[in-house]
């Protein structure tokens, strides 16, 4: 499923890698098993979400992730991830949550 969902984003192999928090140098583990499959888990919710925020528009579905936004100083929510871990990833996931619940901050 992560396979196809990365595809449909259209993110490169760095980025796949960094999202899962895996080393882009075979030689450095970044993340524990578990780490690793509560990413799969997140990035799985984060795609939920945005089906449900969006369910007439898959073009902002599959292009979000890639999309420079407001609530993140123009960054994209894969440069966010990429470059703060756990943490990005969170603050990605529970914007969409607080848009799908109606109380979503400026920018998202």
């Amino acid at each position: 499923m992560l396979i196809n969902l990365f595809a449909y984003w259209q993110i490169t192999t760095d980025e796949q890698l960094s999202l899962l928090g895996l080393a882009k140098d075979k030689q450095k583990t970044l993340t524990h098993e578990r780490d690793k499959l509560k990413r799969a888990s997140v990035l799985l919710d984060i795609h939920k979400s945005l089906r449900l925020l969006f369910p007439h528009n898959r073009e902002l579905v599959y292009g979000w992730m890639t999309q420079p936004n407001r609530a993140f100083n123009g960054a994209t929510p894969v440069q966010i991830i990429d470059e703060r871990g756990m943490v990005g990833l969170y603050m990605t996931w529970c914007g969409l949550i607080w848009m799908c619940r109606g109380t979503g901050r400026h920018g998202f």
